[in-house]
């Protein structure tokens, strides 16, 4: 039976523009580490026909999303593409709480509002494309959009990349598995460091009286 030393969980920030891969990341760090949980946003766009409510998103119209924002409900909200997203506080905190960590798929406003609420136990990764060629393809290859969406998602995508120096960390998504690895390295250094492990110093006592 392995050590377990008190830990305070902490949030994972995904951030890239549409198509550099942070949603396949999140899926794959959520399937290999069973200590990160996904922060569900609530949203005001249109449920894809394979997403699950309350798994994906939380579908909500625009009155029910202002009622939320209204009464501060949310850590972090944002218009992207002209649809509300916000994340729910409540599941956040709580996971935090016991020590999990809660992994975000969100905008740099979005991440920008986290810190400016939780700034200690944030920690942001920005996600580029080797190309903007690549960019493009992988945006068509998902055939989840019209040519019009992927022309739009396009354009943003300079916006959403001049924001990258406001992250903790950097990585290019030229190869998935490597990507990959990079993100989990990232999350277990940040879970090793001194202010998150508030049981370190009753552990070091018992070391030092010999226990």
């Amino acid at each position: 039976m392995s050590l377990q030393i008190k830990r305070r969980g902490l949030m994972l920030v995904l951030s890239s523009p549409s198509g550099a891969g942070k949603t396949t990341l999140s899926r794959r760090l959520l399937e290999s580490d069973g200590h990160v949980t996904m922060s569900v946003s609530a949203t005001t766009r249109p449920k894809r026909p394979a997403e699950v409510e309350a798994r994906d998103y939380f579908f909500v119209d625009d009155e029910k999303f202002q009622l939320m924002a209204k009464a501060g409900e949310f850590l972090e909200h944002a218009m992207v593409f002209g649809r509300h997203y916000g994340t729910p506080k409540r599941p956040v905190l709580e996971a935090l709480a016991a020590g999990r960590d809660v992994l975000f798929d969100i905008d740099w406003q979005g991440t920008q509002q986290l810190r400016q609420q939780v700034r200690e136990d944030v920690v942001t990764i920005f996600v580029l494309p080797p190309s903007r060629e690549e960019l493009e393809r992988r945006l068509r290859a998902r055939a989840q959009d019209s040519a019009e969406v992927v022309a739009r998602r396009m354009a943003k995508a300079n916006d959403e990349i001049s924001h990258w120096a406001e992250y903790d960390y950097v990585i290019v998504n030229d190869d998935i598995v490597r990507a990959q690895a990079q993100v989990e390295t990232i999350l277990e250094a940040e879970r090793l460091k001194r202010a998150r492990q508030p049981g370190i110093p009753a552990f070091v006592e018992t070391l030092m009286r010999g226990d």
